[in-house]
């Protein structure tokens, strides 16, 4: 936490400072409602106007044991009344519900930091549990503030003479600490009031409205915390904001690529971990004529909407790592078809089912070369939770434009993090008008725009253009059935030039930071709020330090060998073994070295600055 000034609070009497920027994080059992409190907590933030970012931490158990270190949840979130870009390296406070919380996430609290804990759960058993063989507070209050509140037993004062049972009272305890939170940052509590009243009703209402306001209260009299804390207003631009993360962006965005296209939308998906909520959200908006289908399985999904692309709806497909592996077959037979649709890939720690909750983006790869023969296809990656919904758009339009299928490459990062986002101006959004072939005059299936290299997309049913569809070797034109060796070489080499053609439409890419210099750090997808505030610092100490963000990985847009060629050194940070590296090392020649992550974790700040610092010679 960086002080600005100190104050004197008129409701309350303490003392008040004001920050720069916090980090909080809510730690606990995965049955302890910590996602939600961050998410109420992130909201009433928003709503005080702070930059933000978050970071939720599922655990990979469906229900672990409650207590064990395997079922420990967590939540964090990090703002300012500056820009951000990451939820921070350390967080400045950890609320630790349990031992196994405590455990898990307290050597990530910055030195001298704060930990509050739930002094009710700390008992012999629950110890034991976590792992911990003596009691760790003593050794603990010598590293960090340490604030022990009996919190089980406030909320159960708190709850007297409702008619609810111990485990359902006891459900209520995160709004406490919610509430006190509230309190020490000078947070709204209206919001979440306002939340809890649409959502509840009864004694249910009153336990979490209760619990909430004497959360706050007791922050407002006990003498554990003489200081709360004002973090001012962000100035941000102009316009009109709601807190957003990746998967709703991405589900909004493939909802309004359907309204700028003026052509129905087809969802078809399977539920998978993480990327169900764009299936959960897409649904939601059938007033827009979207349809969305819950297939029995991945195939079955990605065939789905291979039908609805032939049949003339803008379709799209989600899924994560494990469920595009078993799409790529049918991926191929879209590839052949030359039919328009995009593949949202929402990566996720791995190989086989790995840990469904952790972070990854290990599928590049795959989207590139993970089909049998040579099947190129646009690959696009958002980079933050906003962007998503641009991709979607995006996307969408290059499958339409080029008469191809699209993978995008989003994360889990990127998926359920959370920033403020600047909703758009509609009619501002690019729009794209489609045709349809009609014509039955010289029609053929596989003619070609000299242009683009697209191929007509002629609905079945029109009059006049019945032709054949299928995975079988194509004609060149005709569409025909051929193994003819010439035709195959040539139709290879079309889908490939149909994709590269793309290259040269693509915007350039921009370098933040000087246009040349000793080192350029290359990232795609949900790395670049480190790699920026890294960059940034690095740069502010007097390093020749630049950046690039890719956020077309097939084709790379034409200035990217420029870019590179105009740096000494190149470093490309990515969580996985190095796959961008070995591209951008193989296409261009050039000796790029690699940053690899696979802890499931996204990269601190701190980690890619001491890169940086190591390439460039500089002593610690």
């Amino acid at each position: 936490m960086s002080k600005t000034s100190k104050g004197s609070s008129a409701s309350s009497q303490k003392r008040t400072e004001k920050l720069e920027h916090v980090a909080i994080r809510f730690t606990g059992d995965s049955g302890d409602g910590m996602q939600l409190t961050g998410t109420k907590f992130t909201e009433s933030t928003a709503l005080a106007g702070n930059d933000l970012a978050t970071l939720p931490d599922y655990p990979a158990e469906i229900r672990a044991p409650a207590g064990t270190l395997a079922g420990v949840s967590g939540f964090q979130v990090h703002f300012a009344s500056e820009d951000i870009h990451t939820p921070a390296d350390h967080p400045d406070l950890l609320v630790a519900f349990n031992p196994a919380a405590l455990r898990a996430n307290v050597n990530d609290v910055r030195p001298s930091g704060m930990v509050i804990i739930n002094i009710d759960a700390f008992n012999k058993k629950s110890l034991a549990k976590a792992g911990y063989e003596d009691d760790p507070l003593p050794e603990l209050r010598e590293r960090f503030k340490v604030v022990e509140i009996p919190l089980t037993k406030l909320n159960r004062e708190a709850i007297k003479g409702l008619s609810l049972s111990a485990r359902e009272g006891d459900r209520s305890k995160n709004f406490f600490a919610l509430g006190l939170m509230y309190w020490l940052y000078n947070r709204p509590m209206e919001p979440t009031i306002r939340w809890l009243e649409g959502r509840f009703k009864g004694n249910v209402l009153e336990a979490n409205i209760r619990v909430l306001k004497a959360g706050h209260a007791f922050g407002e009299t006990t003498e554990l915390f003489p200081v709360s804390y004002i973090v001012p207003a962000a100035k941000i631009q102009p316009g009109t904001y709601r807190n957003i993360t990746g998967n709703t962006a991405l589900a909004w965005g493939i909802v309004a690529a359907g309204v700028q296209m003026n052509r129905p939308v087809f969802l078809g998906a399977y539920p998978i971990t993480p990327a169900s909520d764009v299936l959960h959200e897409v649904s939601r908006f059938r007033h827009f004529g979207v349809k969305t289908a819950q297939a029995e399985d991945e195939i079955a999904a990605m065939s789905a909407a291979i039908g609805a692309a032939f049949a003339g709806s803008l379709a799209f497909t989600t899924t994560s790592g494990p469920g595009f592996v078993l799409k790529q077959e049918a991926l191929g037979l879209a590839i052949m078809a030359e039919l328009p649709m995009v593949v949202v890939d929402i990566q996720r720690a791995g190989p086989s089912t790995g840990m469904p909750t952790k972070i990854e983006q290990a599928d590049l790869l795959l989207a590139l070369y993970g089909r049998n023969s040579e099947s190129p296809v646009p690959i696009i990656a958002p980079s933050s939770p906003g962007d998503c919904f641009h991709a979607a758009i995006e996307a969408a339009r290059l499958a339409v434009e080029y008469m191809t299928p699209v993978v995008l490459l989003s994360d889990g990062y990127l998926a359920n993090s959370a920033e403020p986002w600047l909703i758009p101006d509609v009619e501002a959004l690019p729009r794209t008008e489609i045709e349809n072939h009609t014509d039955p005059e010289g029609f053929q299936p596989y003619m070609r725009d000299p242009e683009s290299l697209a191929r007509p997309w002629a609905i079945p049913g029109t009059p006049g253009l019945e032709h054949r569809i299928g995975g079988l070797s194509k004609e060149e034109v005709t569409g025909s059935v051929s193994y003819d060796p010439e035709n195959n070489q040539r139709m290879h080499e079309i889908r490939a030039d149909k994709v590269a053609r793309i290259g040269s439409v693509l915007p350039p890419l921009e370098v933040k930071g000087p246009s040349q210099g000793d080192l350029l750090v290359v990232g795609w997808g949900g790395t670049l709020g480190a790699i920026v505030t890294a960059t940034e610092e690095a740069r502010e100490a007097g390093l020749s330090v630049s950046n690039v963000h890719l956020r077309h990985l097939n084709p790379f847009p034409a200035n990217l060998e420029k870019v590179l060629g105009s740096f000494e050194k190149i470093l490309v940070p990515e969580i996985n073994s190095g796959q961008l590296c070995l591209l951008l090392r193989a296409k261009f020649l050039l000796p790029a070295k690699s940053m690899s992550k696979l802890t499931g974790q996204p990269f601190l700040v701190a980690e890619i600055r001491a890169e940086i610092d190591a390439m460039l010679g500089q002593e610690n």
